[in-house]
């Protein structure tokens, strides 16, 4: 069941704008040049850091889609009529939304570091900060979407939820970006603190929502 549920969810993000987040990553990577100027050791210095800010802000722009849609079509109290767990479907969700999101970010953040001006060895160490980052980004951001499934305004209720949460993910993620091997170790312990912590608060969240 939850294979079918990530399939589903992964084909939906496929087939809708799923390269709308990928987009606004490469377009905040090329307006930072613009920001900071085009010195190439500055840019060298904070690459990875605005790659993260990217992508964390690429983060914001599914998460309406991520849970809404399928609380208001029933979906959901159809899957809890068959006897799947909440959590087993909050797993599933954040399963489905990093394979939409995650490898495509990732691709991404090649000609994105070709904007900032990153040499080789930099690029490297992005690329695996946002590799052991982004699972935990997923989590949180579909964590976020069913806090604030239904509600009024949730695009901007959940981007105040999403930031906040985010910045010790940000804060690892970048200086592991920029080289400190310690930083990357405690990434991965805060990625999967959010993997394993949020299928229990998304699912208590659709729980609610249903009461």
């Amino acid at each position: 069941m939850i294979g079918a549920l990530i399939l589903r969810d992964l084909r939906r993000a496929l087939t809708g704008a799923a390269w709308l987040p990928v987009a606004f990553f490469l377009i905040v990577a090329a307006l930072i040049p613009f920001a900071v100027g085009p010195s190439g050791a500055l840019l060298g210095r904070i690459g990875g850091g605005a790659l993260w800010i990217a992508a964390l802000t690429a983060a914001l722009l599914p998460i309406e889609r991520l849970v809404e849609p399928d609380r208001a079509d029933g979906v959901l109290d159809q899957l809890a009529l068959r006897g799947v767990a909440e959590e087993t479907v909050a797993a599933a969700k954040i399963a489905g939304h990093w394979l939409a999101f995650g490898p495509l970010l990732l691709l991404a953040a090649l000609p994105g570091s070709l904007l900032l001006g990153l040499d080789g060895p930099a690029l490297a160490r992005a690329l695996v900060s946002l590799a052991i980052g982004t699972p935990g980004l997923a989590a949180l951001a579909v964590a976020v979407a069913a806090l604030t499934a239904g509600l009024a305004r949730a695009g901007a209720l959940a981007g105040l939820l999403l930031l906040p949460l985010a910045v010790p993910l940000l804060i690892f993620g970048a200086a592991a970006s920029g080289g400190e091997p310690s930083s990357l170790a405690l990434e991965g312990a805060v990625s999967l603190l959010l993997v394993a912590g949020a299928p229990f608060v998304t699912g208590a969240a659709i729980r609610a929502a249903r009461t």
